[in-house]
């Protein structure tokens, strides 16, 4: 037991560590709007700044600060309630929760610290632009996507052990 929490934590600093260095790497070495071609017309360095969510969501709202930080909170311990409850054997759930966790801290810290979240990973086809996004985006995302594999997967094991029990 004491071995998934130390998974969780492990995982959910590297990830944190990870999102803010690169933001204050980002934020300290360039100015806003700014971009550095990685692979023309496909990856760039773009710093931005969202004030919103995904695709600017909510950024023009006026109560959009509180309604995402509390929204963030409560991710936050709906996810650490729902890691408690997973069995130990659940080792994909746990690195997906774990990932989601530490990418919702993330942005929940440069919302606190700033009033919006730093952008950078910046993939386009020549003008046809994703919208920006940042590593704790990413840890949501993937975390998101394993999560997902996972609950297949565990559907998949529940039938397993109705055949074998019934």
């Amino acid at each position: 037991m004491k071995s998934r929490y130390s998974l969780f934590a492990v995982i959910s600093i590297v990830g944190l560590i990870a999102d803010q260095l690169t933001k204050i790497c980002i934020d300290g070495s360039m100015r806003l709007y700014d971009s550095i071609a990685i692979l023309d017309n496909f990856f760039h360095i773009t710093y931005l700044r969202n004030k919103g969510a995904a695709f600017s969501f909510l950024s023009n709202a006026s109560w959009r600060l509180p309604f995402f930080i509390t929204v963030s909170f409560v991710a936050a311990l709906v996810i650490l309630i729902a890691f408690r409850k997973l069995r130990d054997d659940q080792k994909l759930a746990q690195v997906s929760l774990a990932m989601i966790f530490s990418g919702a801290v993330g942005n929940l810290i440069d919302r606190l610290r700033l009033g919006e979240v730093i952008d950078f990973l910046d993939v386009h086809w020549y003008r046809h632009h994703w919208p920006a996004f940042n590593v704790a985006d990413s840890l949501i995302c993937v975390g998101v996507m394993l999560l997902a594999i996972d609950m297949i997967l565990e559907e998949k094991r529940q039938k397993e052990r109705l055949k074998v029990e019934g």
